[in-house]
This record gives C-alpha cells, sequence and structure tokens, in this order.
C-alpha cells in the first residue's frame, strides 16, 4: 500500500512539471479576469436590486395615488350628478320666477291702468264742475283731487248764515249746478260732510257742534234729492263737526275757513276696486 500511494504522488509530481510558467500565467490572468468579470456583474447586480427595491417603492406609491384619484374621480362624477340636478332645479326655479314676473307684470299693469281710467274720469269731472262752477270766488268754492277722490268745499258763508241750518237763495243756484254735473254720472256716488269752528252753539233744536253740522249736511242732501232730482240712494249725510279743521281757530279768518260743508264725490269703480283689492292679496304683488 505504501508503494502504491509512493507511485501515484511520483506520478502527480511528474505531471505537474509537465505545465509550463507560460500556461499557468495565462491561466491566473484568466481566473483574475474572470474574478473583475464577477466582481463587476456582482456591482451591477446589486444596483439592479436597489433600483429595483426603488421601482417597487414607486410602484406601491404610484398605485396608492390612482386608488386615491380613482377615489376622488368617483366624488367629482357624483358631484357633477348632484350638480346637474341642481342645475336643472335651478333652471325650473328660473323659469317659474320668470312666469311669476310676468304674472306680476300683467297685474301691476291692469292696476295702472285701471288707476289711469280712474285718473281720467276724475279729471273729466273736476273740468266739468270748474266750468259750472267757474264765476265763483275761489274763498267760497274750492274744487281739488285728493287720493285719487274728487273734494268740493263750500264755505258757510256761502251756504248757511252764521248758526243756521237754513241755506242761502245763491246757494241753492251754487247746489243745482253741481246736482247737473252729478246727474249727468249716474256713476258716482257722494259724501256731504258738515264742518264747523269750535265756537260753541246750544240752541233749542241744536245741541252742539255735531248736531250743527251733521243738520247743515242733511239740509244740503234734502235739496240736492228734492228740489234737484239727485238719487237719496247715490248720497250720504254726515257731520265731522269741529274736529278737521283746515285753519287754526284763534282768528276770524281761521274759523271762517273752517265752517264749510263738504261734498266728496265718490266714483263707483267697481270693476277698479276689486281690481286694487285682489292686487293687494296677490302673494306675486306683495
Amino acid at each position: 500500500m505504501k508503494k502504491l500511494l509512493i507511485l501515484f504522488a511520483c506520478a502527480g509530481l511528474v505531471l505537474t512539471s509537465c505545465v509550463s510558467k507560460k500556461e499557468y500565467a495565462a491561466l491566473e490572468e484568466k481566473q483574475k479576469k474572470t474574478q473583475d468579470l464577477l466582481n463587476t456583474c456582482t456591482v451591477k447586480l446589486n444596483d439592479c436590486l436597489t433600483e429595483k427595491s426603488g421601482l417597487s417603492a414607486e410602484n406601491s406609491a404610484l398605485r396608492s395615488q390612482v386608488t386615491s384619484l380613482n377615489a376622488t374621480n368617483g366624488d367629482l362624477i357624483k358631484q357633477i350628478g348632484e350638480f346637474t340636478t341642481l342645475t336643472k332645479k335651478g333652471a325650473e326655479n328660473i323659469e317659474r320666477s320668470l312666469e311669476s314676473l310676468k304674472e306680476k307684470d300683467l297685474t301691476i299693469n291692469r292696476l295702472r291702468d285701471a288707476i289711469t281710467r280712474r285718473d281720467s274720469v276724475n279729471l273729466a269731472l273736476v273740468q266739468s264742475l270748474k266750468g259750472v262752477l267757474g264765476n265763483l270766488e275761489d274763498t267760497d268754492i274750492e274744487i281739488n283731487v285728493e287720493k285719487g277722490v274728487v273734494y268740493v268745499s263750500i264755505s258757510d258763508k256761502l251756504l248757511f248764515k252764521s248758526g243756521s241750518i237754513n241755506v242761502t237763495p245763491q246757494a241753492r243756484e251754487v247746489l243745482g249746478k253741481v246736482a247737473t254735473v252729478v246727474n249727468n254720472k249716474p256713476d258716482f256716488e257722494f259724501l256731504v260732510e258738515g264742518h264747523t269752528d269750535t265756537k260753541p252753539i246750544s240752541t233749542s233744536c241744536i245741541k252742539d257742534n255735531w248736531d250743527l253740522s251733521v243738520l247743515r249736511a242733511t239740509t244740503v242732501v234734502r235739496i240736492l234729492q228734492e228740489d234737484f232730482g239727485v238719487s237719496p240712494m247715490r248720497m250720504t249725510a254726515g257731520g265731522r263737526g269741529e274736529y278737521i279743521p283746515k285753519a287754526t281757530n284763534d282768528t276770524d279768518d281761521g274759523r271762517s275757513k273752517n265752517r264749510r260743508t263738504r261734498i266728496v264725490v265718490l266714483p263707483k269703480l267697481d270693476q277698479f276696486y276689486t281690481m286694487i283689492e285682489e292686487g293687494l292679496k296677490d302673494p306675486k304683488i306683495n
């Protein structure tokens, strides 16, 4: 056995000694290049692994961002749907508002037309009254329009003697002219108001200024009815006493202005007043 081992050792030595130094150097160089190549590949592999890790992290972030964007996109789609619904409702509301405005304009125009007609009628009435009463002094009779109503104010100096309810002959002439106008305009009603100053009065027939003002009004109404044929259904008599003065009662001139009989002309424009009332109740107007 020992001889066999020695024989193999000698054979190996012989074979080893057979490789030249040149071949050994070439092998050694090749081995070095292989090692360098291995080192280079290892570095590149490490770089690739690092890059892969970074790309994986970036991919994860992008996936999260995509998920978030998808959620946001869903919310936006929902909001767009809601906005579309709101826009549709808004358009419907605007359309209803426009219709309401049209109705309001129509109502207002009807009211304006009624007011215009009323003003035209009042103007014609004033012109007629001034035409028949134009020869009287302005201090004795006044004709004016206040808030769409015609007022004819006749001084007691013209109608009555002091403290009396009996009209003067001149007063009958004036009342006859007024009757001519109102008889020609059957669409009017009127209120006859008696007014006094503050000087107290007390007689066997007249208790105070209330009585005096009412009795003077009823006297005028009776004359218009009995002497000039004015329908009693168109007239109302009333007394205002001393409580609606035109001027101060501290002077003779002021008291003279306060003693008067006023005829308030009331046009029977039923359609106009009905339209006014409906307009005031209309929520579109309010």
